[in-house]
């Protein structure tokens, strides 16, 4: 990784969550190429199920590699899903850097289990690394920047964040009930909050990506690696479109969910309405609503979710 002297995001701060390890490795490797320097975030438990002991050594093994390129970065092994160490990291990025401007959260772990089978801790603690995760460090990047534009007369900032939800919300995932969960809700947090941080210049976006991690290395255990090559389930096939929409370039594009992996990018469409029926009464009867939706679905493959995941031919991931 070389670091040029001049890049589209110097001069800005940047915190990546979860970056110690697979995607938010390579996008802090890649906001840091772009010229910003970069808080690590990572609570450094092994397990990808949030097992284990909590280490400084991803996030600082990631920071230290910005720094030997001539990048800044330090190093931040807290839990995003607590509100309060959120906070802490938010704040490192001011102290350290005299602001925050970007925000890319990216923390999660997978607890998979058929909705029947699922525990009450499996569905809790997947929603709360991923969801309130995301919601706490984007609570506190939020305020700053809103504070910002205050203090600028109430006039607009340079802000961006970039979520991360993922295809198993688009077409499903049997064995992932908390995790597809998890991830739609992101999808709603981010629309939400573009369209509450517009006024102040701050952008927000969701990203689906597919790419090979300690997280879906079961996923895509029948895809195997080219033997030259980069892999095209390679992290650093999404890390560009990260720093990308970190950028002054993506001014405009606001509140957008985009699919990206191996030189990918597909924008999804929010979903539309595909037929509409009118009752030709006061209101519905069982025997109307019989035959006017029971024909519609007759023709249609069981389970079928969103259009979306049938033009890009989605699974799980």
């Amino acid at each position: 990784m070389a670091l040029p002297s001049e890049g589209p995001l110097q001069g800005l701060s940047a915190v990546v969550t979860g970056a110690g390890r697979g995607l938010g490795r390579a996008e802090a490797l890649e906001l840091a190429r772009l010229g910003a320097a970069v808080v690590v975030n990572d609570y450094g438990q092994p397990g990808r199920d949030g097992s284990g002991e909590a280490s400084a050594g991803p996030a600082e093994q990631v920071a230290a590699e910005i720094r030997a390129h001539g990048g800044r970065a330090v190093a931040h092994t807290g839990d995003v899903a607590d509100f309060q160490q959120a906070r802490r990291l938010m704040q490192l990025a001011i102290d350290e850097f005299g602001g925050l401007d970007i925000l890319v959260n990216n923390a999660g772990i997978l607890r998979d289990r058929m909705v029947f089978s699922m525990t009450e801790d499996e569905w809790d603690s997947v929603i709360r690394v991923h969801l309130k995760g995301h919601f706490n460090t984007t609570h506190f990047a939020a305020a700053h920047w809103r504070e910002r534009s205050k203090a600028a007369g109430g006039g607009k900032v340079y802000g961006r964040i970039v979520n991360t939800s993922s295809e198993a919300f688009l077409a499903g995932s049997a064995g992932q009930p908390n995790y597809a969960a998890a991830k739609g809700g992101i999808v709603g947090l981010t629309t939400s909050t573009a369209l509450a941080l517009a006024k102040y210049g701050v952008t927000a976006n969701a990203i689906c990506p597919r790419a090979r991690t300690r997280m879906t290395e079961d996923v895509f255990a029948g895809f195997e690696q080219p033997d030259e090559g980069l892999d095209p389930l390679a992290p650093e096939h999404v890390a560009p479109l990260v720093g990308y929409l970190a950028s002054p370039s993506a001014a405009g594009i606001n509140g957008q969910l985009l699919v990206v992996h191996g030189g990918m990018v597909a924008i999804v469409e929010r979903p539309r309405v595909r037929a509409k029926f009118d009752s030709k009464q006061e209101t519905f009867t069982y025997d109307e609503l019989d035959a006017l939706l029971t024909p519609h679905y007759a023709d249609r493959p069981p389970g079928e979710t969103f259009a979306a995941a049938e033009v890009l031919g989605l699974k799980r991931g």
